[in-house]
């Protein structure tokens, strides 16, 4: 294998892990505030802690991206 076709195999996977992280730790932030909304409280804090664990998974993906977008940059 060439390494052009290394480096480009490298590059598409480091992009295709960002597109899936950034999509599981919504998943992932959803299920928690889920979890705690229906089965630790009941029901009594619907939908307040989905929507604060979703926000959050929302930001920790976005984290990532920032992250990558620098190493990126820096080389």
């Amino acid at each position: 294998m060439s390494k052009e076709s290394r480096e480009m195999l490298r590059e598409l996977a480091t992009y295709s892990q960002s597109g899936l992280t950034f999509v599981f730790s919504i998943f992932i932030g959803l299920g928690i505030g889920w979890y705690l909304d229906n089965k630790v409280f009941d029901g009594r804090t619907a939908p307040y802690l989905t929507f604060f664990f979703m926000g959050m998974g929302i930001v920790a993906g976005f984290k990532h991206l920032w992250d990558l977008s620098r190493n990126i940059k820096n080389g």
